[in-house]
């Protein structure tokens, strides 16, 4: 079991310090699961306070004992109730807040209204930002564990190339690779923050069904295996020359990395097999213009307009009605960080040490979709790929 060295939690810990000064508040509480694995190391039920000077506050309701266990912090306090705020704060000489930082962006309003009450009459703002900020730039500690991650995806694509046959199923295909990750050490869940995000390891289809658009913010959907869980794999039988997507998600002690790579049975239709040659001719682009100081957005926009330069207006990043409006989208402990390569946002720059997975895909409807997607290290002078699986077409 691999726990979060001291020294990593106090170096997050004060980074989110100094943007509690910069943002004019006296603490921040974090109570969502990926915040708190972030800052204290464990995932064990109760409020982490950061207060702007002094030392974090890990507040455990269930399980005590574990969160003492795995937690590097000095500060694990047995917690009952957000009545108990004011009298734990009181113990470590702490005052009571006037202007505190939540997670709104997660916090259901039932569980705040209860913070609420523990705090008094204090001003509750949105921290959501401040903790975005802090989590986009990755530690070596945090770059090497995706590293590791890496590695499980990596055989994931090797046993595809081993098992795929013509008539086994999307869905027979994904358990194999399932399977593959989950010995290697894959934790089976993969975290994503933003409301009503699902997803199961990732996708893995055939065909047209890989065209098949779907609820869920992403390039591909699936039409899955009931209205349930409308995505990923289905029962479709594979057959010769269509395209056979593997988009997996690894997932190591917590980090993600995020990867595509194409195979078929027989040569595909010319027109998918230009389609993927210029699709990793577009991620070849973002690897030399996405440095520190350029913006997400204009990644997106220079890369959106040598797609469509190429004729794939209608297809780039999903089929034409369903297309989503980015690229790339950032890693780390959720499957959605910092940064994200997507319209808009020309005010946000790349930095050092950012991660993020850069997806550029064609979708044709009634036919399928080809792409790459591979996870990068932002570094002084261009991108740095994590994963490392052949990208070249898989002909079986």
């Amino acid at each position: 079991m691999r726990i979060t060295p001291t020294t990593e939690l106090k170096n997050r810990i004060e980074k989110l310090q100094k943007e509690i000064i910069i943002h004019n508040l006296d603490a921040v509480f974090m109570i969502q699961n990926a915040d708190l694995f972030y800052f204290t190391g464990a995932v064990q039920q109760g409020a982490l306070y950061v207060p702007a000077e002094g030392e974090a506050l890990y507040l455990v309701r269930k399980d005590f004992a574990r969160a003492r266990m795995e937690s590097g912090l000095k500060e694990v306090i047995p917690f009952k109730s957000p009545r108990d705020i004011p009298g734990v704060l009181a113990d470590f000489g702490y005052p009571m807040p006037e202007r505190v930082g939540m997670e709104l962006d997660v916090t259901p309003l039932t569980v705040m209204d209860r913070f609420k009450k523990g705090l008094g009459d204090c001003i509750i703002s949105d921290a959501t930002p401040l903790i975005r900020n802090v989590r986009a730039l990755k530690s070596d500690y945090e770059i090497n564990i995706m590293k590791d991650a890496a590695v499980i995806v990596d055989k994931v694509c090797k046993r595809a190339a081993e098992v795929i046959r013509e008539g086994m199923t999307d869905l027979e295909l994904t358990a194999e690779l399932e399977f593959v990750a989950r010995k290697a050490g894959h934790q089976g869940m993969v975290r994503m923050r933003g409301f009503n995000s699902e997803l199961f390891y990732g996708h893995m289809f055939s065909g047209p069904d890989s065209a098949v658009p779907t609820y869920s913010d992403t390039p591909l959907g699936g039409v899955g295996l009931s209205p349930a869980f409308p995505q990923g794999a289905s029962y479709r039988s594979i057959r010769r020359n269509e395209p056979i997507t593997v988009d997996f998600v690894a997932v190591f002690d917590g980090y993600i990395v995020d990867q595509t790579r194409m195979f078929s049975i027989g040569e595909m239709p010319d027109k998918l097999i230009k389609a993927y040659a210029d699709m990793t001719i577009i991620q070849e682009h973002a690897k030399q213009i996405a440095k520190p100081g350029v913006s997400w957005g204009g990644v997106y926009d220079d890369c959106l307009q040598m797609a469509c330069g190429m004729g794939y207006q209608d297809q780039f990043m999903g089929t034409k009605g369903a297309q989503v409006s980015f690229i790339g989208h950032g890693v780390g402990v959720e499957l959605d960080e910092y940064p994200f390569i997507a319209r808009g946002l020309n005010n946000y720059e790349l930095q050092e040490n950012m991660v993020f997975a850069f997806e550029p895909k064609a979708v044709f409807q009634g036919l399928g979709a080809v792409g790459i997607e591979n996870t990068f290290r932002v570094a002084a002078d261009g991108l740095k790929s994590l994963t490392f699986s052949e990208q070249k077409l898989i002909v079986l």
